[in-house]
């Protein structure tokens, strides 16, 4: 992208054969790179939580949350807009939504400023915890400087640049916070590594996707910007108060060392999500936007991505359910968490549900359906507000866990609700590799070892499953499965990235 002409190019709604070759190319870019982002992420995670206490983790996911809170605020959804609009984009369209989004951040961070001592007496937190919340709070403001870039750079579903600054803001935070934990800095290791983050993915954004800030004001573009991006916006806001408001509430409920429990179950049990479905999401939602006026080629790339998620995500949590109590005795600093197992299970259960929900809002969304999906995040809401807080006060930490299983269930309703826009099949994406998983399942279940050395025992077992599930998935789903997959990597590796 050498001018603004090439900046601000489109991909044609009709070209069909391109927006698949783009997409494929985003998807295995973006998930090929982030095996790197997740190792790095997982080993981080690992020695993160050998190193420091779960009230550590507590109190990280409670002044998150907070942050998180308040910077919904700051887009009232013109990026999903930009990302949306059929047309090609304006150079006024950019400046004026940078303008909005500026005005809206510097005014959430005044408010945060004067917000936070009243959190800080509710929750009793120390000097520490208040560095780091302002930390994150500066660390908002250099994020919402990446917006335009990383805009640009989905429009034109050029997905493996955008994955090059969350690989280096991946390598800074993990490596720097495990660094820092290891030499005893406590909550302050979190606090170095976001702002260290912050100004390198910031740094790198700009380098892959040069784009000059500036100022422009358009009634007329901020009026249909806007018209779709409140409403999209009004979701985020929904699951924002499902999730980080949820959070500060919970954290006052089952205190900080609950809190670390739960994000340790949270965060092992959605590590599929965040590898495979983050990435296809992020793909899937301009793919399908490109695709809406086209609904036989936009069900078969429903049923793909469905396929995709479904194949890779179910036996993965399964397994992970399986093996995690011989997990946490492989070292004995890890035995701290075993207390969170079943919360854990139960939060696997509930990603399970997440990996067809979150395709069914995004096809939704992608397809303009944006008040039914409205509706859905309001069934969520009222279900996590109804039920998170009576069982945490009832049963703690594993009482919310238990109502995260039980809302996951409701995810029927936008699969119902999906299908009747778009009538796409669930036998063969969702429902056999999910019966292929449970064989799986069961397979290592019942296969033991009695070695003296457990991790050899785990890994072995880890190993016959893969294989089990492979030869499974061939019997059941057809050769189809890895020819497919190999056809599309051998494409993207020849001669498809030359001509994108």
């Amino acid at each position: 992208m050498n001018n603004k002409q090439d900046l601000l190019s489109e991909v044609p709604s009709a070209d069909f054969d391109l927006i698949k070759k783009r997409s494929m190319l985003g998807v295995v870019s973006l998930v090929s790179r982030s095996f790197v982002i997740q190792a790095v992420a997982l080993a981080s995670n690992l020695f993160l939580t050998i190193f420091l206490e779960p009230k550590v983790f507590g109190i990280f996911f409670l002044v998150s949350a907070f942050i998180n809170f308040f910077s919904y605020f700051s887009d009232i959804g013109l990026a999903a807009a930009l990302i949306q609009k059929k047309d090609k984009l304006k150079d006024e369209d950019l400046k004026t939504t940078f303008l909005v989004q500026e005005s809206l951040v510097i005014l959430l961070l005044l408010i945060i400023l004067l917000f936070f001592p009243l959190a800080k007496k509710w929750y009793g937190l120390d000097s520490s915890s208040i560095l780091l919340f302002y930390t994150l709070g500066f660390s908002f403001f250099l994020s919402s400087l990446k917006t335009i870039p990383s805009i640009l750079l989905e429009r034109e579903l050029k997905f493996n640049l955008l994955v090059i600054p969350q690989i280096a803001e991946t390598l800074v935070f993990n490596l720097l916070s495990v660094f820092l934990a290891w030499r005893g800095f406590g909550i302050q290791s979190f606090t170095w590594a976001v702002l260290a983050r912050g100004i390198v993915g910031l740094v790198v954004m700009y380098w892959v996707s040069p784009w000059k800030p500036g100022f422009a004001f358009s009634k007329e573009t901020l009026k249909k910007l806007l018209k779709f991006g409140l409403p999209y916006q009004a979701n985020t806001f929904i699951a924002v108060a499902k999730d980080d408001l949820m959070t500060i509430v919970l954290g006052k409920i089952i205190g900080a060392g609950g809190l670390g429990y739960l994000g340790w179950a949270k965060k092992w049990a959605e590590q599929p999500l965040r590898f495979l479905m983050d990435n296809v999401s992020k793909v899937a939602f301009p793919a399908f936007s490109r695709l809406q006026d086209d609904r036989q080629k936009l069900i078969a790339a429903v049923e793909k991505s469905l396929f995709f998620l479904s194949f890779l995500t179910f036996p993965i949590l399964v397994a992970f359910s399986i093996l995690a109590s011989d997990f946490v005795k492989v070292i004995p600093r890890y035995l701290k968490w075993e207390p969170a197992l079943l919360a854990l299970y139960l939060y696997c259960f509930n990603s399970a549900w997440a990996t067809i929900s979150t395709s069914m809002t995004n096809l939704l969304n992608a397809v303009g359906k944006i008040k039914t999906t409205f509706k859905l995040m309001l069934m969520w809401l009222g279900l996590t507000w109804g039920l998170m807080p009576l069982f945490g006060i009832k049963f703690g930490y594993n009482g919310v866990a238990f109502a995260t299983a039980i809302i996951s269930v409701s995810s029927l309703a936008a699969i119902i609700v999906a299908k009747k826009q778009v009538d796409f099949r669930l036998k063969d994406p969702v429902i056999k590799p999910f019966l292929v998983s449970v064989l799986m399942g069961l397979f290592i279940y019942f296969v033991r070892f009695n070695f003296s050395n457990l991790f050899l025992g785990v890994i072995l077992r880890i190993f016959l499953g893969v294989v089990f599930y492979l030869g499974c998935s061939y019997l059941f789903l057809g050769k189809r499965v890895f020819l497919e997959t190999y056809q599309i990597f051998r494409e993207i590796r020849g001669k498809n990235e030359k001509k994108l």
